[in-house]
């Protein structure tokens, strides 16, 4: 098992602060490099005379900026993302999006017997993207034919898809697609998006799998059965300034009123089974980070649905149209 090392770019961060003559420094972290947090701010604070403020709340993505922190700060430094549509939050917000220096090449090398078609999509994270060339390279050598993405404008680089946006998987025509990294959102997010096979490619462990999105359909298909006679819905609409989609949330409130169901707009900035727990609906909506019905799936005291899903409740669109919810840019 590869040991696995970031480059969170402290020489940068350091002159950074000294440029910008910051008295006030925060810092905000992923939950994976929360625990990295105290010797990167002991680190800074000595080479620089600023004083560091850790984010201690949740944080699941540059969409998720933590803001009471950045007005009291002079500048923020936000770990492992890269930055999203231009936002005048961010104008004081630096992304250090913490490159992983993990070996992909064996594990590419392996894929390539695994791989059933030709010409084969590209996608990682925003920590492997810049040794999408390399794999590029490797599977060019074996024969296939390599294409990697653009996206829409919430896509920093070529390649990359986020937990809530797989545009890059369907910025081109390929058969088949390789995911570089560990974890199964980011690719099961593509199969269900494209309909298409994905293979992980997990530098980690050095092994090469197939998705399988069946689990997560049966999952998202029993919290739609449960969902069928519902007539009071909890709509969420997360205050978060990357996730906040008020519009849409009014449309489905429209939506169900012209079904002649019950909807009630719910605004708050953490999501969480606790938060939801004095509120008494059939079912809940979810218009806040995609990932929260699915990950979450089980905890809530009413069904969680997307809102692709709240349509097919309401008989707006058919089941085979599940896909999973995005946050799409331009």
């Amino acid at each position: 098992m590869q040991k696995e090392n970031f480059d969170f770019e402290i020489g940068r961060i350091v002159s950074i602060i000294k440029d910008t003559d910051a008295g006030l420094v925060g810092l905000q972290f992923p939950e994976g490099f929360k625990r990295r947090s105290p010797v990167i701010a002991a680190h800074i604070e000595e080479e620089t005379q600023a004083r560091v403020i850790i984010s201690g709340n949740p944080c699941f993505g540059a969409c998720d900026l933590d803001v009471a922190l950045l007005g009291k700060v002079d500048i923020m430094f936000h770990f492992g993302h890269a930055q999203l549509d231009d936002n005048s939050l961010e104008s004081k917000v630096y992304f250090i999006e913490a490159r992983s220096d993990a070996d992909i090449i064996e594990v590419v090398k392996k894929s390539v017997c695994k791989l059933k078609e030709h010409r084969i999509g590209l996608i990682t994270t925003v920590q492997h993207v810049h040794k999408l060339e390399d794999a590029c390279s490797i599977l060019e050598r074996g024969g296939k034919e390599c294409m990697i993405g653009t996206g829409d404008s919430k896509i920093a680089y070529p390649g990359q898809v986020l937990g809530c946006n797989f545009s890059a998987a369907r910025d081109g025509e390929c058969d088949e697609y390789l995911y570089i990294g560990s974890g199964e959102f980011h690719p099961l997010g593509v199969s269900l998006s494209t309909g298409k096979r994905v293979l992980v490619a997990d530098p980690f462990i050095n092994e090469v799998r197939e998705v399988d999105p069946s689990r997560i359909l049966r999952q998202r298909s029993a919290v739609i059965a449960k969902s069928l006679d519902a007539n009071i819905f909890g709509i969420i609409v997360s205050s978060k300034p990357g996730q906040e989609r008020f519009e849409l949330a009014e449309g489905l409130k429209t939506l169900a009123l012209n079904h002649q169901k019950q909807a009630h707009i719910l605004s708050m900035d953490l999501v969480t089974p606790d938060q939801l727990l004095q509120f008494k609906v059939d079912a809940f909506v979810n218009t806040a980070c995609p990932r929260l019905a699915v990950d979450e799936v089980g905890r809530f005291n009413a069904p969680m649905l997307t809102p692709q899903e709240f349509e097919i409740v309401l008989g707006e669109k058919e089941w085979d149209n599940l896909v999973f919810d995005e946050i799409l840019g331009e």
